[in-house]
């Protein structure tokens, strides 16, 4: 088998005109799901039996931290990659990738936070769920400010990195605090065994947002990356010809 492709990806020269390519695929899905998300939540489905329209908030929270999560794991993933194998691109992926999660993480930290207000009675209480989210902007904050604090950048890549993996292990944390601790937080509705307990025409909306928020993800990655790209590469031969077309 020719795996001359796969090693393609690792080229920085190459990553660079692949990203340009592949932003509009998932910028326009992207856009189109989250506005039938959007439309489907807000306008088409019924209000909760117990929330009212107060529930609504859970297309925008629910997807935000989701993704707060799985931006990390691909960060971490990604800063393992170049730890490990040494691959420059690996680090840019994660360097791209760390203020799209933070974004993502504060964003559901807020709308936690309006959601909380109306069914809690207060803003914020020091749930095991809520505090582990708030762990996870730290970490974000963290591998921000120790790359940035290191002028090598070499060693900026490689102490993010580790600080990124170890990081990790705040995800099963987050997860599981709503079945490990009593938490006012409620149990997750759709990753869970047995039918999402949502309505269908609740969840329809949901998964559209989901789905929407994630090829948002890629999308901006993707723009990030050849961002981090030119910035990595300033000084590389290949850049000027790459500009000149």
């Amino acid at each position: 088998m020719n795996w001359t492709w796969f090693h393609k990806l690792a080229s920085p020269p190459h990553a660079y005109r692949i990203a340009a390519r592949l932003i509009p695929w998932f910028a326009c899905p992207a856009g189109i799901l989250i506005a039938a998300g959007l439309y489907g939540g807000l306008v088409l489905a019924p209000a909760d039996y117990q929330q009212g329209d107060g529930f609504r908030i859970v297309y925008v929270h629910a997807p935000s931290a989701w993704l707060s999560m799985q931006v990390y794991a691909t960060m971490a993933a990604a800063a393992a990659v170049g730890l490990i194998w040494r691959i420059k691109l690996a680090h840019a992926v994660a360097a791209a990738s760390a203020p799209i999660g933070a974004s993502f993480t504060f964003l559901a930290l807020v709308t936690g936070a309006v959601w909380g207000k109306p069914m809690w009675g207060t803003w914020w209480v020091w749930d095991a769920r809520l505090t582990s989210e708030l762990i996870l902007l730290f970490l974000y904050a963290g591998v921000m400010a120790l790359r940035a604090s290191i002028e090598d950048r070499d060693r900026a890549d490689r102490a993010a990195a580790v600080l990124a993996i170890v990081g990790v292990v705040n995800l099963p944390i987050i997860h599981y605090s709503v079945y490990w601790w009593n938490t006012l937080h409620q149990p997750a509705t759709l990753t869970k065994l047995g039918k999402p307990s949502m309505a269908g025409d609740m969840l329809w909306p949901l998964l559209a947002m989901l789905l929407g928020f994630t090829l948002y993800y890629a999308a901006v990655l993707l723009v990030r990356l050849r961002g981090e790209i030119l910035r990595r590469e300033r000084d590389a031969a290949w850049l000027g010809t790459e500009v000149a077309r």
